[in-house]
């Protein structure tokens, strides 16, 4: 008798454990699942399941993107070196965003880290992006050529 009088103990110490503890955790869960204030962000680009070092990296031949989250009617991107077209409303798979816009780098930029920002709602988010220094687009001139192999014996 005396080891179900302890299994009815524990058992009514853990149910009220419980009952104590179920209001306190409700308020806890209650808090916790309230929606934080809308906050915005500003990048270039979203990283892929094949390269992820693409993000506030601009990729030369190649579409390149700019992305937001951001409240509020007419956002506007801007950059001293890009140019923005075809802005269009998200959301979009891979990022937090919900505009975006298609980027062109203007002509002579040289290799840096330069400002991304975007205006919408009255507020304003920045970032900083990289322009990679521009690959080599023809073979120099002087250069060591390659045999056709017809003189290979």
């Amino acid at each position: 008798m005396k080891v179900r009088k302890t299994v009815f103990f524990v058992a009514a110490a853990v149910f009220g454990a419980t009952a104590l503890a179920g209001p306190a955790m409700a308020q806890n869960t209650s808090t916790a699942a309230a929606p934080s204030p809308a906050t915005g962000k500003v990048q270039l680009n979203v990283n892929t399941a094949i390269n992820q070092t693409l993000v506030d990296k601009y990729v030369r031949d190649a579409p390149n993107v700019a992305l937001a989250k951001c409240d509020g009617a007419s956002p506007k991107f801007a950059s001293p070196v890009l140019t923005f077209s075809n802005y269009t409303p998200g959301p979009f798979m891979g990022t937090d965003a919900n505009i975006s816009a298609d980027v062109e780098l203007k002509p002579g930029t040289a290799a840096g880290v330069y400002p991304l920002t975007v205006t919408c709602g009255g507020q304003t988010y920045s970032t900083q992006f990289t322009v990679p220094a521009a690959q080599v687009a023809k073979v120099p001139s002087g250069a060591a050529k390659a045999g056709d192999g017809s003189m290979a014996g």
